[in-house]
């Protein structure tokens, strides 16, 4: 017979891989939209004043849904994250859940990351989504203090 914590903890396991596949496939699906609202530019930073109105809407369209996903991922992240911590896992259970939060994180700030990089040379200061990005970290920074543990910081 199955241990009910362990028979517990593959449910959550499964769940949690099943989930992030899915929520991977939206940051590609809009990091697929963004880079074609982009593929009017040559090289970045760039002129946006160059581009036609529709190139500029479209880009501010992809721009925007980009960042709201940004936002709303790293909200789940870090529900999802501080969730774990609370669960009755053995600690290398809780390290496996924080280890896929952690793969997924890596990918999906290289996607996100396209939010400073592919930008128009004049972009007014965006404070919400510096405060999205710091979450962000600290969410990333939280899950690998929870994969090496208290002994990993000392030794």
């Amino acid at each position: 017979m199955t241990d009910p914590n362990t028979a517990a903890f593959e449910k959550a396991r499964t769940g949690l891989w099943t989930s992030l596949q899915k929520h991977l496939a939206a940051v590609y699906s809009a990091e697929k939209s963004f880079l074609a609202a982009t593929a009017f530019v040559d090289e970045f930073p760039f002129a946006l004043h160059a581009a036609t109105q529709e190139q500029q809407d479209d880009f501010a369209k992809s721009r925007n849904a980009l960042r709201d996903l940004y936002s709303d991922e790293t909200t789940q992240l870090d529900t999802l994250a501080k969730a774990i911590r609370t669960k009755g896992y053995s600690e290398d259970q809780k390290k496996q859940l924080y280890l896929l939060i952690l793969g997924y994180m890596d990918i999906a700030a290289s996607i996100f990351e396209l939010l400073n990089t592919h930008v128009p040379t004049k972009l007014p200061e965006d404070e919400e989504l510096q405060e999205v990005a710091a979450k962000f970290e600290r969410v990333k920074k939280f899950a690998r203090l929870n994969v090496k543990g208290l002994a990993g910081l000392l030794g």
